[in-house]
């Protein structure tokens, strides 16, 4: 659940049942109870009157008399909230309905199922899907997360991490983290990560300010293709309209950017002889080497 949600929740709740234990709310929102009370600190610095008490009968609680004023904010403002929520309890699951549907009765607005988003493939990953979950987990629990990375070469090794976002580009997860092992921001993609667990370890480190492709562990590279018309099909479904430009054979030039990694040269290698890389000389030079040795697979 991100984070807002949950404050609004710790509201909805506490209006409900007038006092609750953190460590009833870190159990039911799968936190610490050090999350819950820096949660308590946010809503008191929003001028939410809560407070907490020690003892045998202690909690967290609100003022007696306390509303939430839904007429702080305006009707558009009411609907750009649930149009978000919407779109986001599509990605994130039943935390984000739940919430929605509370504040759709609070705004006393229906809601329209307007969107529907699936980041999914058409086969069913359950080891992606669970790896995606242990990390959002610790995240919003600030907590170092432990696992065996594979890099762009195949190469093996064991990272720890602060992870601090998760990223969704060009139809690939990424991790952006802090890693112990270099010392610096870098981001990892999910796909490549195994054995994920979270260690006990937590952290205090928030996102950099200025977020840069440098911190990837690859390389940008600029390519210009042309691609065969009878590539049509694949050249409007994998390039974005600004990229492409007809000529008057009826061939694509396209201009794209991507990771200069070792996906790059196979991913062009699957268009076969309906493609040619025009620059840089580079990628030209590779493509060709892997051809010919591709070749001698044949001899």
């Amino acid at each position: 659940m991100q984070v807002n949600n949950r404050l609004f929740e710790i509201v909805y709740i506490l209006l409900q049942k007038k006092k609750v234990t953190a460590k009833e709310l870190a159990e039911r929102f799968e936190v610490s109870t050090r999350t819950i009370y820096r949660d308590v600190e946010t809503l008191s610095r929003a001028n939410v009157p809560i407070y907490a008490t020690q003892g045998k009968d202690g909690g967290i609680a609100l003022l007696d008399k306390y509303v939430l004023n839904k007429t702080i904010l305006s009707e558009e403002e009411q609907n750009q909230i649930l149009f978000a929520l919407q779109s986001m309890k599509n990605v994130s699951g039943q935390n984000e309905r739940g919430v929605l549907e509370k504040l759709s009765t609070l705004f006393n607005k229906a809601v329209n199922d307007w969107i529907k988003i699936d980041f999914s493939g058409w086969e069913k990953d359950s080891a992606q899907e669970t790896k995606f979950e242990i990390i959002k987990k610790a995240i919003l629990n600030k907590n170092r997360i432990e696992f065996v990375y594979y890099n762009s070469n195949g190469e093996e090794n064991k990272r720890v991490v602060e992870p601090l976002q998760i990223w969704f580009k060009d139809k690939s997860w990424y991790v952006m983290s802090y890693c112990k092992l270099k010392e610096n921001y870098r981001i990892f993609k999910i796909a490549r990560m195994k054995e994920v667990k979270i260690l006990k370890e937590q952290f205090e480190r928030e996102l950099p300010k200025e977020q840069k492709d440098e911190q990837c562990d690859f390389k940008i590279i600029s390519l210009k293709l042309e691609i065969s018309k009878a590539m049509a099909y694949r050249v409007y479904d994998e390039f974005e309209n600004e990229s492409i430009r007809k000529k008057e054979n009826g061939n694509f030039i396209v201009k794209v950017d991507y990771p200069e990694t070792e996906w790059v040269y196979c991913y062009l290698l699957s268009f076969g002889e309906y493609a040619k890389v025009l620059s840089p000389k580079k990628a030209r030079k590779i493509i060709k080497h892997k051809l010919e040795k591709s070749l001698e697979n044949y001899l």
